[in-house]
């Protein structure tokens, strides 16, 4: 019972709802300049259902795939046969009637978007996931849920622009560590993804500076929100962890004859690390934006 409440977490990749549903959060206390519990719950709860939607997409089409990088995650999505594409439904369903109780037409259009993005993301013929615009797709899909609270708000302020530029990013990111994690097996599928494109070592190399490439957004942005102390100790913390694994790992990632099999082991140890940072970053978000309006 409990493997399979742990095994339909990960079909419809509760870590990375729950993560959005945080910024969500903190994204609609900022935008309100109010704790308003109320709307942050309604609008967290609706991009949980988009995501959750987008997620389980994904894993029903990548279910050949999965065999190769997660077993288990592709075992269980052929154990639930149909019923996987009717939670993925369910879930689509659900998220357009939150959107459509806000009655608020650019919330639906956005929220549609979301769902768009994630077809187009997963589903044969366009499956765009197995190629080079795979981070740009992510982007987008990371960016939907701030767009949404913008627009229950009916604001456009650079702060509110520049929160949507950093979610995106993060995701977009995301999408390059898990690209390394599963390299072999989109390697066997032919899929062009950036790090087969680029060889798995420069394509290690270029995320990590991308991912540094977000510690001046993420500093932009809490300047923007003038949010707390606590927020630039969670960034310093975060970018000290990275780089103290970087460096213990450097023989192995900043060596171009480095063995193959220990730079794969190395590139999904990294890409775990990152969920750990986005996981920490997303909450320390939700918490400095609860901090600064209380």
């Amino acid at each position: 019972m409990i493997q399979d409440i742990r095994s339909f977490a990960q079909f419809i990749s509760v870590e990375r709802g729950l993560m959005l549903f945080m910024i969500s959060i903190g994204a609609t206390f900022l935008a309100a300049q109010a704790l308003n519990w109320t709307s942050a719950l309604l609008l967290g709860t609706l991009v949980f259902c988009v995501w959750s939607a987008v997620d389980a997409m994904n894993n029903i089409c990548d279910v050949d795939l999965d065999i190769h990088s997660d077993p288990n995650r592709a075992q269980f999505t052929k154990r639930l046969g149909r019923a996987g594409l009717a939670v993925a439904v369910i879930f689509s369903g659900l998220s357009l009637a939150l959107g459509a109780l806000t009655q608020m037409p650019y919330v639906v259009l956005f929220t549609g978007l979301g769902l768009f993005f994630g077809v187009v993301y997963s589903v044969p013929p366009f499956r765009l996931r197995k190629t080079p615009l795979k981070p740009i797709v992510n982007f987008t899909v990371g960016a939907v849920p701030i767009m949404i609270i913008a627009a229950f708000f009916n604001t456009s302020s650079l702060n509110v622009i520049s929160l949507v530029m950093l979610i995106g990013a993060t995701t977009a990111i995301n999408s390059l560590w898990e690209d390394l994690a599963d390299y072999e097996s989109d390697y066997q599928s032919g899929s062009r993804t950036i790090p087969i494109i680029m060889g798995f070592h420069r394509g290690l190399l270029f995320t990590v500076a991308m991912g540094y490439t977000l510690l001046p957004l993420m500093v932009l942005v809490g300047v923007l929100f003038q949010l707390p102390l606590i927020y630039y100790l969670a960034l310093t913390g975060l970018a000290a962890f990275i780089t103290l694994r970087l460096v213990y790992k450097r023989e192995t990632i900043f060596s171009g004859g480095a063995d193959t099999a220990k730079l794969l082991r190395t590139g999904t140890i990294l890409a775990r690390d990152f969920v750990i940072v986005a996981v920490v970053f997303t909450l320390a978000l939700m918490l400095s934006s609860i901090l600064k309006i209380a």
